[in-house]
C-alpha cells in the first residue's frame, strides 16, 4: 500500500523496479500492477480480478516474449472500463528473459499524454496514449450500420464465364488423365509366381494365444527373400503414363463482368456510442503496487520498487541499486577468451572461424614479408653433359676424333683456333672485327686448351687398368 495515493495531474509517473530470472523462465510472468485506488481496496484479499490502473513487465510463454503496458480505461459514457495495450517494442527480448542477469524497468508516464519504456536506462519504446494503444482510446465517429442488408441484386463478380463462348468440335471430355504406357517391357527375370511378402518362417504362435478368443493364428508377413535380387514379384502391370490426349472438362473462359458493383459495405452511420478523450493520462488513481502471477518457474527475483515524478530520483535509485549490481556482475564475468571458449563450445562451428581468422593474417604477413628467391635464369636452363662409359678402344676414338676436329679450319675464313694462351695476342690482331667477336675467340681458345689438358688425362686413364673408363665429353663453342 502506497503512503498516498498518486493522482495523475500534473506530474509524471515513474514505475521502475529489478527482475532476475534466477533458473531462466518457461512460462510466466514477472510484472506488476498499480491497483486502483477504491474504497473497497483490501490487500488481503487481493485476486485477479482486483482492480488496477496500470499493469507493467515482461511476461513469457513459449516462444512468445512480451514486455506489457496496460492501462484501463474508463468510458466516460457507459462507467466501463477497457484496457488499452501499448504497441510490441521494435527489439528482441529473448535475451533478458535467458541470459539470467538483473534487468531494470522502467515506465515514464507524462502529462502530455506521452510514455517512454526502457529496459537498463535503454530506451525500447514510446509513444502516444492517443495515437499508439490498441484499442485506441476514443473510439471513431461513425461506424457501419448494423441493420443494414446487402440487395439481393447485387453482383460482387469480378469476373464471368464468357456466355457467348462455344466448346471446341474436337475437345474429347471422356479421354483420362493416364493412360497405360504401352511402350512398357515387363523387366527381364521377373518373378511373376513369387509373393512379394511370405509368412515369417521363425514365427511361433504365441503360447497364450487362444483361437476361440483371439481367432486363428496367422504368422506375421516378411518381405520375400527372392525378390531382393529380383527386379520385381508378383503380377506385372504396366506402368501409367500421362494422357497426350486429355483436356479435361471444358469450361468458357472468364471475362470482365459488366455488371459488376464492387464488393458490399453497410452504410457509415454516426457512433452512438462515441466520445473524445483528449487527456487519457488522467487516469484512475494508485493507492497501492501488487504482484499477482502466475509461473511454471521458481525464484524470480524482485527488488528495489520505486514510484515517483522525478526521473532524477529514479536514476540516483537505480545506480545504487541496480547499477551498483551490474559493476559486480561485469567484474565476475570472465574473460573474453573465456567467453569465446564457451561460445564454441555450445556451437562447435565457431572453432573454424576462430582458425580461420588467426590463420589468415599469419599466412599473409609470410607471404609477403619472405618471398620465394628468384632463381636465375641461366641457372635454372643450364643442363650438363651426362657422363658415359667408355671401353679403352672408345676411348681412343674419341680422343683421335677430337684431334681431327681441332685440326679443320674455322667457318669464318679458315683461321686457326689456337690453343691455350700463348697464341693471344697474334689472334687478337688478326680478328678486329669488334669486342664481341674477340670474346668469343677468348673462350673458345680457353676451351680448346682445356680440351688438350683433358685428354691428356685421357690418355694417363687409359694406360691404368683394363676396366671401361667414364670421360666427361665437353661441349664445343664455335663462332657463328
Amino acid at each position: 500500500m502506497l503512503t498516498q495515493p498518486f493522482i495523475f495531474d500534473s506530474k509524471p509517473l515513474i514505475i521502475q523496479y529489478e527482475v532476475n530470472f534466477q533458473d531462466g523462465i518457461d512460462c510466466g510472468g514477472a510484472y506488476v500492477k498499480l491497483l486502483s485506488k477504491t474504497d473497497d481496496l483490501n490487500l488481503e484479499y487481493f485476486h485477479d480480478r482486483t482492480s488496477y490502473t496500470i499493469m507493467f513487465g515482461p511476461d513469457k510463454c513459449g516462444e512468445d516474449y512480451k514486455l506489457h503496458f496496460i492501462f484501463r480505461h474508463k468510458h466516460p459514457k457507459t462507467g466501463d472500463y477497457e484496457e488499452k495495450h501499448a504497441k510490441r517494442p521494435d527489439v528482441d527480448l529473448k535475451k533478458i528473459f535467458t541470459d539470467r542477469k538483473t534487468h531494470l524497468y522502467t515506465l515514464v508516464l507524462k502529462p502530455d499524454d506521452t510514455f517512454e519504456v526502457l529496459i537498463d536506462q535503454a530506451v525500447v519504446g514510446k509513444g502516444s496514449l492517443l495515437e499508439d494503444m490498441v484499442p485506441p482510446v476514443n473510439p471513431p465517429k461513425e461506424i457501419e450500420d448494423p441493420n443494414d442488408k446487402k440487395p439481393e441484386d447485387w453482383d460482387e463478380r469480378a469476373k464471368i464465364p464468357d456466355p457467348e463462348a462455344v466448346k471446341p468440335d474436337d475437345w474429347n471430355e471422356d479421354e483420362p488423365p493416364k493412360i497405360e504406357d504401352h511402350d512398357a517391357v515387363k523387366p527381364e527375370g521377373w518373378l511373376d509366381d513369387e509373393p512379394e511378402y511370405i509368412p515369417d518362417p521363425n514365427a511361433e504362435k504365441p503360447e497364450d494365444w487362444d483361437e476361440e478368443m483371439d481367432g486363428e493364428w496367422e504368422a506375421p508377413q516378411i518381405p520375400n527373400p527372392k525378390c531382393e535380387t529380383a527386379p520385381g514379384c508378383g503380377a506385372w502391370v504396366r506402368p501409367m503414363m500421362s494422357n497426350p490426349n486429355y483436356k479435361g472438362k471444358w469450361k468458357p473462359p472468364m471475362i470482365e463482368n459488366p455488371n459488376y458493383q464492387g464488393i458490399w459495405s453497410p452504410q457509415k452511420i454516426p457512433n452512438p456510442d462515441y466520445f473524445e478523450d483528449s487527456h487519457p493520462f488522467q487516469m484512475t488513481p494508485v493507492g497501492a503496487v501488487g504482484l499477482e502471477l502466475w509461473s511454471m518457474t521458481s525464484d524470480i527475483y524482485f527488488d528495489n520498487f520505486i514510484i515517483c515524478s522525478e526521473k532524477e530520483v529514479a536514476d540516483r535509485w537505480a545506480a545504487d541499486g541496480w547499477g551498483f549490481k551490474k559493476l559486480v556482475a561485469s567484474a565476475n564475468e570472465p574473460g573474453m577468451f573465456s567467453q569465446l571458449v564457451t561460445a564454441a563450445e555450445e556451437r562447435p562451428w565457431l572453432w573454424v572461424i576462430y582458425i580461420l581468422t588467426l590463420a589468415l593474417p599469419i599466412g599473409l604477413g609470410v607471404l609477403f614479408c619472405w618471398p620465394s628467391k628468384k632463381i636465375d635464369d641461366d641457372m635454372d636452363y643450364k643442363k650438363t653433359d651426362i657422363a658415359k662409359p667408355l671401353t679403352k678402344g672408345g676411348l681412343e676414338q674419341e680422343v683421335q676424333r677430337k684431334d681431327e676436329d681441332l685440326e679443320k679450319p674455322n667457318e669464318n675464313g679458315g683461321e686457326d683456333e689456337y690453343e691455350g694462351g700463348e697464341d693471344e695476342e697474334d689472334y687478337e690482331e688478326e680478328n678486329e672485327g669488334g669486342e664481341g667477336s674477340q670474346e668469343e675467340e677468348v673462350n673458345k681458345s680457353n676451351k680448346s686448351g682445356s680440351e688438350e689438358d683433358e685428354m691428356k688425362e685421357a690418355d694417363e686413364s687409359t694406360g691404368s687398368g683394363d676396366g671401361p673408363a667414364k670421360a666427361v665429353r665437353k661441349r664445343r663453342v664455335r663462332k657463328d
